[in-house]
């Protein structure tokens, strides 16, 4: 698969203040100061995560998914320009400002800014998170995962299926519909909402410990930003909660996702759901909160968990081919 893995995001907001105490205090990313109409955060070893542009609208945003190589940055370019996609190459002011070596860009169906690099840039200084955190889980797993709201999902599902080689998940036909792609081993590293209009739903954002997540959980409470309340999804099996960032979408921030074998995984229609308990959205109509409702009370009244193993005393998530109900699979 040409595409490892979700490298970075940027959105356009003039509210910078709001996003550096949202972006430390709350999620607990690193601020990195870079003039008067950028803020970049940090997450990890590499340079940068996340961009905050204020010179960009409110509503833009783009996203950076990551190639081995120059190489394949070629590779990639040609693969896009064959299906009549027209391709960028960027300046390398440009790619200085996102920190990598070079880089294209494109855009989806939907009109998102696409944007395909090589050679992030590594900083020689640890990382230092905005609050006490035990960390984020990103390296070969990337960013986290983005999900976009569409109008149509089928020409968008096909551009990145049948052009960027993206791997389906799983989906969901009920209180919404839903589709889930995978790159590498994380569950999903993009998601589609069909919602009659092309827009950012949120992005998720990993950490190491179930209780980072549920001190942000208690920030995020007393500042009045929970848009979805904590739960447990069902097919990533990630524990989370989302909260009203500064701009119009949400942070999720979850921890204990699965990861998949690309190679060997099934795409299979969830019937129970997006979620096994908890995740309350506040976004959603009456008539599909109720839906969801009635759906996560059927699973607890059938007793439906997700699968766990012990491997060398730490619970480890499965990650079969079937439906996370069906059963614990045996790991070698």
């Amino acid at each position: 698969m040409a595409i490892l893995g979700l490298g970075y995001a940027g959105f356009g907001s003039d509210a910078l203040d709001d996003w550096r105490q949202f972006g430390t205090g709350l999620v607990g990313l690193q601020a990195i100061e870079c003039g008067n109409s950028l803020l970049a955060f940090r997450m990890d070893d590499r340079k940068q995560r996340i961009v905050i542009d204020r010179a960009q609208g409110e509503g833009t945003r783009f996203f950076g998914w990551e190639v081995a190589d120059a190489a394949a940055l070629d590779a990639l370019a040609a693969r896009l320009e064959r299906a009549g996609v027209p391709v960028t190459a960027e300046p390398q002011a440009l790619a200085d400002a996102r920190r990598v070596r070079g880089l294209i860009s494109f855009q989806d169906p939907a009109g998102n800014r696409l944007e395909a690099f090589h050679g992030p840039e590594i900083d020689d200084t640890p990382f230092r998170p905005g609050r006490s955190i035990s960390g984020f889980r990103t390296g070969a797993l990337g960013l986290g995962h983005a999900v976009l709201t569409v109008a149509n999902i089928a020409p968008v599902m096909s551009f990145y299926v049948d052009v960027l080689g993206f791997g389906l998940s799983d989906y969901i036909e009920k209180p919404f519909r839903a589709y889930f792609f995978h790159v590498n081993a994380r569950h999903h590293s993009l998601a589609l909402i069909e919602t009659g209009s092309n827009g950012m739903h949120h992005l998720m954002v990993e950490l190491f410990s179930l209780d980072d997540v549920g001190q942000a959980y208690d920030i995020a409470m007393q500042e009045d930003r929970v848009n979805v309340t904590l739960g447990r999804h069902t097919n990533d099996l990630m524990t989370s909660f989302y909260a009203k960032s500064p701009s119009a979408f949400m942070v999720e921030c979850g921890w204990g996702g699965r990861e998949i074998d690309p190679a060997n995984w099934t795409p299979f229609e969830m019937h129970d759901g997006p979620s096994l308990w908890g995740h309350e959205r506040v976004w959603l109509s009456a008539e599909d909160r109720a839906i969801a409702r009635e759906m996560r009370m059927r699973a607890a009244s059938e007793g439906k968990r997700a699968p766990v193993q012990v491997l060398e005393g730490n619970f480890k998530l499965m990650s079969g081919t079937c439906p996370w109900w069906d059963g614990v699979k045996a790991e070698s």
